[in-house]
């Protein structure tokens, strides 16, 4: 979302339905394919998270990556290394998405079961 649609959309925050500030946090392409990696996987590097998700930009992956991180569903540790090495994993915040990305991806196994 770009961020002047997304600033407006936080000024009404207060007046918005849950299902759609939820779907604010987590919707958009790749965030609920970053969140199902850190649940699945546990802590990533960016290079890991990349290579998990084929056809995402660098520029992509670390524009979500920040969203996520902005919302508390993610946490960024930078260890002072050379090179530089980062890693992302879930908050517990996040975590509490489990049992919704478990339904999502049960959800769609049915549907890729019934097109067959």
């Amino acid at each position: 979302m770009p961020s002047s649609e997304r600033k407006n959309s936080e000024n009404k925050s207060s007046k918005k339905c849950p299902v759609q500030h939820a779907l604010d946090c987590i919707g958009g392409k790749w965030k609920i394919q970053i969140l199902n990696l850190l649940l699945s996987d546990g802590i990533k590097r960016f290079s890991e998270l990349q290579k998990g998700l084929p056809g995402v930009t660098q520029k992509m992956l670390s524009m979500r990556l920040r969203e996520l991180e902005k919302d508390q569903l993610i946490s960024r540790k930078i260890y002072p290394e050379i090179p530089p090495r980062v890693e992302y994993q879930l908050t517990d915040f996040g975590r509490s998405l489990e049992t919704v990305l478990l339904n999502i991806k049960n959800w769609g196994a049915g549907l890729i079961k019934n097109k067959k």
